[in-house]
């Protein structure tokens, strides 16, 4: 695989922030753009934003991607909507249009994902690929040089049906802060001069 998934400079300590917490979108901006700041000025990011519209917990990722193409944003590529979303039935086929299209890229994977209930409304940023489906238990291949995923609801028992039954609310208001932190950290890396003017319309 072309695109780079290991011993990428932009590794960093994982972070958390919970959703509901003040300035968190600001929080993850400064952490995201961290990362950013370590790949190469002409690199590529290619957000790939994993879910499907069927199921409420599910539709994180396509959320985030739809929010994305609505704000403002430098060298960011955006994959996954509520429209065209990336999910189990088409990954490989999108995995392997991104590998074509961008072989040098750094590729941010979104997902929802499940946790202890003390976790939910977390959202966290980790090294290395996303293995997605695997709260389902379906074997999909891996994305991401590293990844942000959302812990929606509660884990351990009949996962599909709690995602489906999570609270869109939860979903929606996560889905904006992590667009908004991409969006604001795309800016923030790339020293752009008008970032406070592009800050304040958000």
């Amino acid at each position: 695989m072309n695109t780079r998934e290991q011993d990428h400079p932009c590794f960093l300590p994982p972070f958390k922030v919970e959703y509901r917490s003040e300035n968190a979108a600001d929080h993850l901006a400064q952490h995201l753009a961290q990362r950013l700041r370590l790949t190469e000025y002409n690199d590529e990011i290619v957000i790939v934003c994993i879910g499907t519209d069927r199921s409420t917990g599910d539709a994180l990722g396509p959320l985030v991607g739809t929010k994305l193409h609505e704000l403002p944003s430098l060298r960011l590529q955006v994959y996954g909507t509520l429209e065209e979303p990336v999910h189990a039935m088409n990954l490989n086929e999108k995995m392997e249009q991104i590998q074509n299209t961008h072989p040098t890229s750094t590729i941010i994977a979104i997902d929802a994902c499940l946790g202890q209930f003390s976790n939910v409304g977390n959202i966290n940023v980790a090294n290395g690929p996303l293995k997605p489906g695997a709260g389902v238990k379906k074997e999909l291949p891996s994305v991401g040089t590293f990844h942000i995923t959302g812990i929606v609801n509660v884990g351990g028992f009949m996962e599909y049906f709690v995602l489906q039954n999570t609270r869109l609310a939860v979903v929606m208001k996560m889905a904006e802060i992590i667009a908004s932190g991409l969006s604001k950290a795309s800016f923030l890396s790339s020293g752009e001069n008008r970032l406070g003017n592009v800050l304040h319309e958000m």
